[in-house]
Formats: C-alpha cells, sequence, structure tokens
C-alpha cells in the first residue's frame, strides 16, 4: 500500500464537497470515477472495484450531503416539505438498485454509468428553466413519491445523491435553480444512506480486503467523507453567486466529462 495513495481520498472528498454545495450532486460521479482508479491500490480487485467505488462512493455522500444541506438550510433554500413527499420513494429505490446492481457485472454498471453521465449532461444543456412560481412555489404530492422511487433506483445504480434528476425534475416544475440544488443535497442524505447500507448488508461475505463492510471500503469512505464536509460550504456560496443557467451549463459540462473518463478505464 502506497503512503501517497491515501492522500487521494481527502482530495477527492474536497471536490466532492464543493460539487455537492454548487451542483447539489454530492460529488458522486467524480467519487465513483476516482475510486474506481484508486482501489486497486488497496487490493481491491478489477472485478469488484466498480461495485466497491459506488458503494463507497454513497458512503461517504451520506456526511457530504448533510454538510452541503446544512449550509443551504442556513440559506433559505431547502424545500423540506418536497423532501418529505419524496423520502420515502428514494429511500426503497435506493435499496431496491444496490440490489440489482449487486447482482450486474461490473462492466454494465460502468457502461450504465457513462450513458447516465451522457443522457443527463444533454438533457441540462437543452433544457430552458421555467420562469414562474422560482421563489415560492413547494412541489408535493403522490408523485413526487414515485418520481423518488426511480430516482433512488438509478441513483443506486450509478452512485450518486440523485442531483442529476432531482434537480431537473424540481426546476421543471417552477422551483429556482437554487433551491432544486438545496433541496436536493437533503434527498442525497436519505438515498446515500439506503443506498449504501443495500451494499455493505446484501454483499456477499469477505468481497472487499478488510478494513471493509460489504461493498463500502472504509478508509476511502471516512476520508472522502471529513474532507468533503469541509468543502461543502465553499460550494454552496458558489451556488448562490451563479445565475440558473450557469450552473446549469456547469453541471452539463462535468457530466460529459466524467463520462468521458470512464471510457478509459
Amino acid at each position: 500500500m502506497l503512503t501517497w495513495s491515501m492522500l487521494v481520498f481527502p482530495a477527492l472528498g474536497a471536490l466532492a464537497g464543493v460539487l455537492a454545495g454548487l451542483l447539489g450532486i454530492g460529488g458522486g460521479l467524480v467519487l465513483v470515477t476516482g475510486l474506481v482508479w484508486t482501489l486497486p491500490l488497496f487490493g481491491v480487485s478489477k472485478d469488484t472495484a466498480m461495485h466497491a467505488a459506488l458503494a463507497t462512493a454513497l458512503a461517504s455522500i451520506i456526511l457530504t450531503g448533510a454538510s452541503s444541506a446544512r449550509a443551504h438550510h442556513l440559506r433559505g433554500s431547502v424545500l423540506w416539505r418536497t423532501v418529505a413527499w419524496m423520502v420515502p420513494g428514494v429511500l426503497v429505490g435506493a435499496w431496491l438498485g444496490s440490489r440489482l446492481a449487486i447482482l450486474l457485472d461490473g462492466d454494465v454498471l460502468r457502461w450504465c454509468v457513462i450513458a447516465y453521465c451522457m443522457i443527463a449532461g444533454t438533457q441540462l444543456m437543452l433544457s430552458r428553466t421555467p420562469d414562474a412560481g422560482g421563489d415560492t412555489l413547494v412541489p408535493r404530492g403522490g408523485g413526487l413519491t414515485g418520481a423518488g422511487v426511480g430516482i433512488g433506483a438509478l441513483s443506486s445504480l450509478v452512485g450518486i445523491g440523485g442531483g442529476s434528476m432531482t434537480v431537473p425534475l424540481l426546476v421543471w416544475l417552477g422551483v429556482s435553480p437554487v433551491r432544486a440544488v438545496g433541496t436536493s443535497s437533503a434527498l442525497g442524505i436519505f438515498i446515500a444512506l439506503s443506498a449504501a447500507a443495500g451494499y455493505a448488508l446484501q454483499a456477499p461475505a469477505g468481497v472487499l480486503p478488510p478494513p471493509s463492510w460489504g461493498y463500502v471500503f472504509l478508509p476511502g469512505a471516512i476520508g472522502i467523507a471529513l474532507a468533503s464536509v469541509v468543502a461543502a460550504p465553499y460550494g454552496t456560496r458558489l451556488a448562490h453567486a451563479l445565475s440558473g443557467r450557469a450552473l446549469k451549463r456547469v453541471f452539463a459540462v462535468f457530466l460529459y466529462c466524467i463520462g468521458a473518463s470512464l471510457l478509459l478505464w
């Protein structure tokens, strides 16, 4: 084990924290990509590296999302009633998604992440932000719970906090982009909790070298989480300083870059 390689986890965590506050995504996609390349240095086989990267990224997002959500809450940009309607759905969906991911081959999961990045990036690049209701609208209802199931399941499959789906959905419903980001950060906590628990509790015994819990590589999850908690508020400041259109463009370009990088693995 290389001593310098331990620095990768805090570095990834710092980047993920900024992205969590800026885009409401918990930095999951950049974490998955970084972990896929890094975990083999710690004895994780390539056959299990993709599963371990997804699980470890999601476990770290629990604290990242909490830090980001707190920062957004202090600025009044979390719609808690909307969160309450979506939480039951994302909990169920994230658990089921982790179960499905465990049954899939790692290369299949990699292509799922690549395809997801490209589709979501294009959707954001082409979408237009509604003008009405952005400052006062609070979406609610059973439809959000149903949408949460799908968001939770797909988030678990690609290792994210769901922001790249939650943010466009809320913006489409008329929520201002910065409030959509804040609300997504809060939802990401519940997605990450359920998905990480699924990857930990449903994994085969001894699938990763110690110290690990199922598919969660604990040194990676802890190192990333601690650094991301410190960095997340800085991303939140940027989110409130940038325009909604700029946020969407940054988000889209980010997704394209992450998808392209996974083609090399």
